[in-house]
């Protein structure tokens, strides 16, 4: 059932003109013994195999990663590991996702990205912010320095080439802010620390790292972080016939009193519960 789902999606990627086939599978057990564990990764490929097999030439399949939730003794896919053997074997249209989201505490995010480029196999980015797990907050808000240092390997990566398949896409979820808002500072985190990344001074932060200059090298990254670039941002988006502040155009524009207003009466969405 779960494959032929899948080729219900191929399907309706076909007819829409998608490109990415975005799996993330919330499968796993609850306690040792309840599922045979090499069994479940023996099928898992074989599912995967028959599902890319039917993907269209120029169509890719992306394998998302999250080390927990809802399965707690052991998930299917839990880390970039697990995900990059299983799309390893499948072909070159097979790649991995990372979410930002889906790490446990303290794991070194930008390495991961390093890696996964190096290797020419990271699909997608679903960018968001984590406090305690899968926080889905608006991205760069729990711990910006780690935002501009991902964003420094993707740069370095090549991951914003023009030559670059890599998707970029914000998961997030918006309860207590309003949602469009929150998108458009998350827009906002994301162009403010992808151009501090590009004023990190390449040549000599490779020059301290060759002469072993820790405090040196450390000190070249950290000018970039601190480096106050919104000025320029604004500037860059005046010279395209943009708002300079998106966030004060937005709430000057009265969109959102508009759309609360049409929607007085109606029906909350919601996920059925």
């Amino acid at each position: 059932m779960a494959i032929d789902h899948h080729f219900d999606c191929i399907d309706i990627m076909h007819a829409t003109g998608s490109a990415d086939l975005k799996i993330w599978l919330a499968d796993g057990t609850n306690y040792p013994g309840q599922g045979d564990i090499r069994g479940r990764q023996d099928r898992l490929a074989d599912s995967l195999g028959k599902i890319y097999a039917r993907l269209g030439e120029h169509q890719r399949l992306v394998l998302e990663y999250k080390f927990f939730e809802p399965a707690f003794y052991h998930t299917d896919v839990p880390d970039w590991g697990t995900s990059y053997a299983q799309v390893s074997a499948l072909g070159d249209r097979a790649m991995v996702c990372l979410d930002t989201g889906h790490h446990a505490p303290g794991t070194n995010i930008e390495f991961i990205v390093a890696q996964l480029l190096r290797l020419g196999k990271l699909g997608s980015f679903d960018f968001n912010s984590r406090f305690y797990a899968d926080d889905d907050l608006i991205v760069g808000a729990a711990d910006p320095f780690q935002l501009f240092r991902i964003l420094y390997e993707v740069i370095r990566g090549g991951g914003y080439g023009p030559d670059s398949t890599v998707a970029f896409m914000l998961d997030q979820c918006h309860n207590v802010e309003e949602k469009i808002p929150g998108q458009i500072r998350s827009v906002l985190n994301v162009q403010e620390m992808t151009a501090r990344a590009l004023s990190v001074d390449t040549v000599a932060l490779a020059a301290a790292q060759e002469a072993g200059d820790v405090l040196g090298a450390n000190g070249i990254m950290m000018d970039a972080f601190y480096s106050d670039v919104r000025t320029d941002l604004a500037a860059w988006r005046e010279s395209r016939g943009l708002p300079a502040d998106p966030m004060k155009a937005f709430a000057a524009s009265g969109y959102q009193a508009k759309i609360a207003a049409d929607r007085v009466g109606g029906t909350q969405a919601g996920w059925g519960a």
